[in-house]
């Protein structure tokens, strides 16, 4: 195997899209003439048999039996290399075409190794790592037979009641497209064909993230040009990193549900984007049109779902039962039936899967959390931590400190850290926190241990008495809080985000012992915590971290590593805040801030608006933590901004130079990011977009020169007309360390 490379704390200047290869390669002529030469000898029953997807059962018999005839096309949710050889074998020499399975599983963060949580490793502004991450888990799961994913989730998620936001990359999109595009190139790697990569299969297409209420499979009303303005763009980006594979939604846009949904699947996908891979439906997501009530009965959303675009069914076979009679009826055209299957077998052979079929049934063994996955792993983890607090540089512990109080449900919860989606994750691998603490101090000083509390929705006071009585005796509290696994990911919303439990009550009874608390929360979402940070004298963000959180949030407390991560998502003070993300419309009555809130207003006031503009009385005008916020043990100081020119045409590129320069006394890296704003256009346009971002390490005291290019034709939007243009008018730019930083510079587009 290839010696893997991991990056840390470089600079990344990053264009829109960043690829080098594109796996779907319309202009292989020879594999075309395969596809075609195959689809030619197959029956109509055989068709349909390549648009089934089943779920792995015990019974092999029974599947064999199934695929015996050509009624299978795909199985997920198999990993035992023995038993994929054995259908795979009937599939090649037992069917009467020889077609080979494709073995399928959701590999999200990791498959053994287990990296931090896509929204962690948003987190950590890197594109490297997010490829680093995908690249492991292709390896380990094509170890077993695994060639497709159910991975990048790329929607845009401005609800953190929504669980699902744990497995995608945040408000932004700019960086998930960033993200995303980098996920796809590490799954699939060089090249399809090679036994390490696998299909990803960006979903959910598209708009999922803006679930009404941030209820899963919930519908969503997304106008097209906020749709094509916000939530298509990492999608065309993962397209354009070569993705072999889509996934439709649950849910339905303005009425459609997204696997009926023509307009998404046949216009813009296919027609505008040219993509000529394999589209699959979510989990029973045909038959799910029946309770949306876009169908009448299993019939009608197979006929519409196939007829929409959709190539494959995933596990609710309305294909295989309904499609034989729709073609003789003519509701759904044979011809249909064919261009399913040409993108099925076209994904199939650059999989190389006609030629080499099988897997090594003892490779596994060899590649299962390798030193350099775990180190990729634990870098990751390191690089999405967040340090949102940190009074009178309490982090990094000093040598003074002699004795350290670990508490609290996430300090030694090897399950719990892996977060959501790790089917195959292994919780006896898993490095806590307690036990990585443990090892690195060794005898030069004392670790109490109390949890206080066994997981993190326990309500036991006389556990946090306990823990507080113990703590009392430390120099300095850890206090490792946060949720369970269980509590993000698919169906797992909540309305309340406060910490659950007696967690809230643990950090009051710690701050009252008169020692510095530090919390460290593991997380699936952004958590209401805002007195939490109150009483704590730091606070370290870690989305669920994976197998290497434990070390990882060691060598950041001890001052091993040095924290850069940065918020993905906004961090509501409160629940009623939401959505709250920074790329909002201005509107008409923008806040000004000399408005009256909530505890200012006098008793018996009269009845006056108290400013007539949008904001909350009770909430302020500012959420918790803005997007792109992070602090380091160091301070960084942004000076001499310059843009190459003052009026650009269309076709020009903006130059924006700047200085970095580290000011405190750790070598530490920031994470470097441009915002521009359209002051004026044919439609209002958010105050603020992030454009570029740059992971620059510096030494004390040292400073860099860094530049950012951004071509002009990235302003364009979606315009009155619903075009895709650039216009001509004023802009603002800031270069700064947060979405809510920095002065800003003008300059204008012209024609």
């Amino acid at each position: 195997m290839k010696a893997m490379k991991f990056f840390s704390a470089c600079l990344f200047l990053l264009p829109f899209v960043s690829c080098t290869q594109v796996a779907t390669n319309k202009g292989d002529a020879a594999t075309e003439k395969r596809v075609e030469a195959l689809l030619s000898k197959m029956t109509l029953e055989e068709k349909i048999g390549q648009m089934n997807q089943i779920s792995s059962y015990g019974n092999i018999e029974d599947m064999s039996s199934l695929i015996k005839k050509g009624e299978v096309g795909s199985i997920l949710n198999e990993i035992d290399p023995v038993r994929i050889n054995a259908l795979q074998r009937v599939a090649i020499e037992e069917s009467r075409l020889g077609i080979p399975l494709l073995m399928a599983r959701d590999v999200i963060h990791g498959f053994k190794t287990i990296f931090p949580i896509p929204l962690g490793q948003a987190a950590s502004f890197n594109p490297q790592v997010a490829k680093d991450g995908a690249r492991v888990a292709a390896i380990e799961a094509s170890s077993v037979g695994i060639r497709w994913t159910f991975a990048p989730m790329i929607d845009i998620a401005r609800d953190p009641r929504w669980g699902r936001i744990a497995e995608g990359c945040g408000e932004d999109t700019y960086l998930t497209s960033v993200m995303g595009a980098a996920m796809v190139e590490g799954f699939q790697g060089d090249s399809l064909n090679n036994p390490t990569s696998i299909a990803a299969c960006p979903k959910h297409f598209v708009g999922y993230g803006a679930a009404e209420g941030g209820r899963d499979y919930n519908s969503t009303f997304i106008p097209e040009r906020r749709l094509r303005n916000v939530y298509l763009p990492p999608f065309e980006a993962a397209t354009k990193a070569g993705a072999a594979t889509f996934m439709t939604s649950f849910n339905d846009n303005d009425g459609v549900p997204s696997t009926g949904n023509t307009f998404i699947l046949k216009d813009v996908l296919r027609g505008e984007w040219g993509f000529d891979g394999l589209v699959v439906t979510d989990w029973a997501s045909a038959s799910e049109m029946i309770s949306h009530g876009f169908a009448a009965d299993p019939k009608e959303a197979a006929m519409k779902a196939v007829n929409a675009g959709v190539d494959m069914e995933m596990v609710s076979y309305t294909f295989v039962k309904e499609l034989p009679e729709l073609v003789k009826e003519g509701k759904v055209k044979e011809s249909t039936i064919d261009e399913a299957v040409r993108n099925i077998l076209r994904i199939k052979y650059r999989l190389g899967l006609f030629d080499n079929p099988y897997v090594d049934e003892k490779l596994s063994s060899t590649v299962m959390y390798a030193p350099s996955h775990l180190e990729a792993a634990k870098q990751a983890a390191v690089e999405s931590a967040i340090l949102l607090k940190n009074d009178k540089g309490i982090l990094p512990l000093q040598s003074s400190v002699k004795t350290v109080a670990v508490v609290g449900p996430m300090a030694n919860a090897p399950y719990e850290q892996l977060g959501t989606w790790v089917f195959d994750g292994e919780k006896n691998r898993t490095q806590t926190p307690l036990n990585a603490i443990k090892e690195m101090v060794g005898d030069k000083l004392q670790v109490i241990y109390e949890p206080g509390l066994a997981y993190s929705r326990e309500k036991n006071p006389a556990g946090v008495a306990k823990a507080a009585s113990a703590a009392s005796r430390a120099d300095v509290i850890l206090a490792f809080v946060g949720e369970e696994s269980i509590l993000s990911g698919e169906a797992h919303c909540l309305a309340d985000l406060d910490l659950q439990g007696d967690q809230k009550a643990l950090i009051a009874a710690l701050a009252k012992t008169g020692k510095p608390v530090v919390t460290v929360v593991m997380a699936g979402r952004p958590l209401t915590i805002g007195k939490e940070v109150e009483e704590s004298a730091a606070v370290l963000y870690s989305f669920h971290p994976g197998t290497m959180g434990g070390p990882a949030l060691a060598d950041l407390l001890w001052g091993k590593a040095v924290p850069s991560g940065k918020t993905p998502v906004t961090f509501p003070k409160m629940v009623g805040q939401i959505p709250v993300y920074y790329a909002h419309n201005n509107t008409g009555r923008p806040a000004t801030r000399n408005e009256v809130l909530l505890n200012d207003i006098a008793v018996e006031a009269g009845q006056t608006s108290l400013g007539c503009t949008s904001f909350y009385m009770d909430a302020g005008f500012d959420p918790l933590f803005p997007f792109g916020y992070g602090l380091s043990y160091t301070t960084f100081k942004y000076s001499n901004v310059k843009l190459s020119s003052a009026a650009l045409k269309k076709n020009e590129v903006l130059t924006v130079t700047f200085d970095l320069e580290n000011t405190g006394k750790y070598e530490g890296t920031e994470v470097a990011q441009l915002y521009v704003q359209d002051k004026v256009g044919s439609v209002t346009r958010p105050v603020k977009e992030l454009k570029r971002f740059a992971r620059v390490t510096l030494k004390p005291g040292e400073k860099k020169s860094v530049s950012f290019e951004l071509p002009i034709s990235e302003l364009a939007f979606w315009n009155i007309d619903m075009a895709k243009v650039v216009e001509p008018g004023d802009f603002a730019l800031w270069v700064a360390s947060d979405s809510q930083s920095g002065e800003n510079v003008f300059f204008k587009v012209i024609d």
